[in-house]
């Protein structure tokens, strides 16, 4: 069974261009972010936070355990040591998880314009909602 479709359905929007090129640059950013901070981590250009040899030794641990024993902080407390050569690598993970909420406030001025108000509110609801999932602010997400 073939279904025909009006050739405007089938149209990519603009907004749909911006939000796939930026998240493809920004999803190969956070990748190569990943292998720049990571060869600095095995170089050991910058010391680490935790010892390597100390790891394997707590593989059987539980995160509260590890983090104790590691004395490695929990939630957001890892930007504080962006100056460590195993937390650096948490910059690229930060890119990958934020390029949503990026795009789509990207999309929130095009839609307004359009006055598309409902796609806008949708997207400035989907900002809201992965913001405060990623803060930590409700106990659960961000840690």
């Amino acid at each position: 069974m073939t279904t025909e479709y009006d050739e405007q359905e089938l149209k990519t929007t603009p907004e749909q261009l911006v939000y796939a090129n930026l998240l493809f640059l920004g999803a190969w950013g956070g990748i190569f972010i990943m292998i720049a901070t990571y060869l600095i981590y095995i170089t050991g250009v910058l010391t680490p936070h935790v010892d390597i040899n100390i790891i394997p030794l707590n593989w059987t641990k539980g995160v509260q355990e590890y983090l104790e024993i590691t004395g490695s902080p929990h939630g957001w407390g890892w930007a504080a040591l962006l100056h460590k050569g195993d937390f650096l690598n948490f910059i690229g993970m930060a890119l990958l998880a934020v390029m949503t909420i990026i795009c789509y406030l990207t999309l929130i001025p095009a839609y307004i314009k359009k006055k598309e108000t409902a796609l806008a509110v949708i997207c400035i609801l989907e900002v809201l909602v992965l913001s405060v999932a990623a803060s930590g602010l409700l106990g659960t997400g961000g840690h």
